[in-house]
């Protein structure tokens, strides 16, 4: 009796293969540099998006998502059908749907940045604590938090006072950015909520363009920042673990 030798035979069931990370986008227009996640070239690995339509930033972070769970499952079950084994999104304020999300695919789903906050904390000292910077600090509701884990009580501070950053991804009054401003905004807000907070110990960026910026961050406070980006390459080294050869 003879068997097959399994090891040359290639396993089907997917329509794109190689890109196990299914991103689920915002419909936006603004410039998406480098750094942000919905710059393919921002990721080191390959990765499938999907364009929610209607899920405007403004809909998304100022509404609070009314209405777009339906479409968020949908193209999050589009993802999966094509070859995604996890699922993430573009805008952190998703973490309102992160259980739903996780229910409907039955793949690993990580919809925020804020999903950090209990890992960093645990590798705080004593006395320490995570801040968070967001896009709208006036519109991170406890549902937000609650939805990714995060502690009711921790300090959080937004980007509507500046001059760019809230204005073009928020309000969309324009669809050009200018970095320098953005970074600037960006910057501040965080170096604010420190110097308000001496207990902090690290940052967490909730928003899913601030990545470009979270290195002048660091530098400006000389404490560790995390994003989107440190976030999900951790979450895709567990679908594509490095092979040790």
């Amino acid at each position: 009796m003879t068997t097959a030798n399994t090891s040359t035979v290639a396993r089907g069931g997917k329509s794109i293969y190689g890109a196990p990370l299914g991103i689920l986008m915002l419909e936006a227009r603004f410039p998406r540099i480098l750094g942000d996640m919905g710059n393919g070239t921002t990721w080191p690995f390959p990765v499938l998006f999907r364009v929610v339509r209607g899920a405007s930033p403004e809909r998304v972070v100022l509404h609070g998502a009314k209405g777009l769970l339906p479409d968020f499952i949908a193209a999050a079950k589009d993802l999966v059908d094509l070859g995604a084994e996890g699922i993430t999104t573009n805008c952190g304020f998703l973490s309102i749907f992160q259980k739903e999300i996780a229910t409907a695919v039955g793949v690993p789903v990580a919809t925020s940045s804020l999903m950090q906050v209990p890992w960093v904390q645990a590798t705080l000292p004593p006395g320490k604590r995570v801040g968070l910077v967001t896009v709208s600090g006036s519109s991170l509701t406890p549902a937000h938090l609650e939805g990714a884990g995060v502690p009711l009580d921790t300090p959080v501070v937004g980007t509507e006072g500046g001059r760019e950053f809230f204005r073009v991804l928020i309000n969309g009054a324009k669809q050009d950015l200018d970095v320098e401003l953005a970074r600037q905004d960006v910057v501040e807000a965080g170096k604010g909520l420190v110097a308000r907070h001496p207990e902090i110990g690290a940052l967490v960026l909730e928003c899913t363009n601030m990545p470009p910026y979270a290195a002048a961050l660091q530098e400006a406070i000389g404490l560790p920042v995390y994003d989107i980006y440190s976030m999900i390459t951790w979450f895709h080294a567990g679908l594509r673990p490095r092979v040790f050869a």
